[in-house]
């Protein structure tokens, strides 16, 4: 009886915990989402500093949510940090058309990491 209790009790902290870490890798690709959109929408309009302001927002969601991504997920949120990084550096030269592209594949990689 004991032994079933514990080992219950040891699959429901396992799954609260992966539950709980799924939730918070959500919530910060939800709002990369959020300002890698915002940085399109800038780049589209040719305002590249502003591109950068949200993809540099972007991309610190980008970092938190695959430190605690697993698999598929963590492999999209990488790609997709390296896309925001491209973005950040085509802005910061003016690129409004590259830093827009590199921020059209993030928002790709964060949408498919975040199924």
């Amino acid at each position: 009886m004991k032994k079933s209790t514990f080992a219950f009790a040891g699959l429901l902290l396992l799954l609260s915990t992966f539950l709980s870490t799924a939730v918070f890798a959500e919530e910060h690709a939800l709002n990369a989402i959020e300002h890698t959109s915002a940085a399109i929408a800038k780049g589209k309009v040719d305002k590249a500093p502003a591109l950068v302001e949200h993809a540099q927002q972007a991309l610190e969601h980008a970092k938190q949510a695959e430190n605690v991504a697993l698999g598929h997920s963590k492999t999209q949120m990488q790609s997709a940090v390296k896309e925001l990084e491209k973005a950040i550096d085509a802005g910061k030269t003016g690129d409004s058309n590259k830093a827009t592209e590199s921020a059209e594949a993030a928002l790709g990689f964060l949408q498919a990491g975040n199924k």
